[in-house]
């Protein structure tokens, strides 16, 4: 009998967290909810000046949170969901460099206003936080050197419009 428990218990597990998630479970959170609108992204990336535009808008039922981003020569679109079941946030990052760069997903964690969400590519780790002031939003990556020392990536400011 408890043999049929522990298995019942195995088999229905995928079962019981799917229903934490799904379309009777939008992501709601008063966080994000800041980042939808029209945004300019301003900023650097390995101290050269980057100029982006980005929109963000509630997609597939209110379950993520569609960033679009775009300039003349690079052009992103980032899914942001929550996980009820492990409790973190979930990031797709799809780009212009294809396939392979997009196939890592990035798990964040909240801590106050501010989300990071790391990304374990194949060449190592990556972090992007993103952080609310109450007015406006700011983007920081950092990147994980072969040393094992994290190193500036990118910064930007978000202001909308």
């Amino acid at each position: 009998m408890r043999r049929l428990l522990v298995f019942l218990s195995i088999l229905c597990a995928p079962a019981l967290a799917a229903q934490q998630d799904g379309p009777a479970h939008p992501f709601q959170d008063s966080l994000f909810a800041q980042l939808a609108g029209t945004w300019s992204m301003k900023g650097d990336m390995h101290g050269t000046p980057q100029s982006y535009s980005m929109k963000a808008e509630w997609v597939l039922k209110h379950q993520f949170l569609r960033l679009e981003m775009k300039d003349s020569l690079y052009e992103a679109v980032s899914y942001i969901g929550y996980d009820n079941a492990s409790e973190r946030y979930v990031a797709h990052w799809i780009d212009i460099f294809g396939g392979r760069w997009s196939e890592t997903l990035g798990y964040g964690i909240r801590a106050g206003n501010s989300v990071s969400f790391t990304f374990e590519y194949p060449t190592g780790p990556f972090r992007s936080v993103y952080s609310f002031d109450g007015k406006g939003w700011k983007v920081d990556m950092t990147q994980k050197s072969a040393e094992g020392k994290w190193e500036d990536f990118a910064h930007y400011t978000l202001i909308r419009h």
